[in-house]
């Protein structure tokens, strides 16, 4: 896996570096601060980010909403602070993991996995209800579009329903472009029914 890191302590970045590349991640960039760990996210597309809280300039949470906001990747937040407060706001801003210093690789690598779960998990749930929302619409645009062609050719549903069908087939496009084709005006072409 590719990993970012963000950590405004040089001598705490570098070790970190190390230590995720000799347990087996890639690591395409050490930034010390939130705006450079947006930058860099941005362009290089990392598949996780590991990121301090507490750095200057931008903050890692408010760092680790845009990139989350962005869909670029998992944010795991690492901080020597545990008060509930930025637990919260990590929460809120989207971290997908928290871990505490000092910390090891074995601390590390179970934030990681987990992290890279959720977003995974997140990532899919996101496409299903982008999927469904689109199917919704074409099946109100298809059932208005039916209505408008019971009307004016005097069809019933089913007749209607091949009317769009056959249309779509013979024009070769979707049915939800002839629905919308229908609900816009155009004229039924001559030859009522797709029977």
């Amino acid at each position: 896996m590719r990993v970012l890191v963000a950590e405004d302590e040089a001598l705490i970045r570098m070790d970190l570096a190390e230590m995720l590349a000799e347990a087996g991640y890639d690591v395409v960039a050490q930034v010390r601060d939130g705006r450079s760990a947006i930058e860099q996210a941005r362009t290089l597309r990392p598949d996780l980010v590991v990121m301090d809280v507490k750095m200057p300039g931008l903050d890692g949470i408010s760092a680790a909403e845009t990139i989350g906001q962005e869909g670029i990747a998992p944010v795991v937040m690492l901080t020597a602070f545990s008060d509930k407060d930025l637990v919260d706001r990590a929460g809120d801003a989207g971290v997908m993991g928290y871990v505490l210093k000092p910390f090891t690789i074995d601390d590390l690598r179970p934030a990681l996995a987990i992290a890279w779960s959720r977003w995974s998990e997140r990532r899919a749930l996101t496409a299903e209800v982008a999927d469904l929302s689109d199917r919704l619409e074409t099946r109100k645009r298809l059932d208005k579009a039916k209505g408008v062609l019971m009307k004016q050719l005097s069809l019933d549903e089913p007749a209607a329903f091949r009317w769009i069908q056959k249309a779509a087939m013979d024009r070769r496009l979707g049915m939800r472009e002839v629905a919308d084709a229908v609900i816009a005006g155009a004229q039924p072409s001559p030859g009522r029914t797709a029977e």
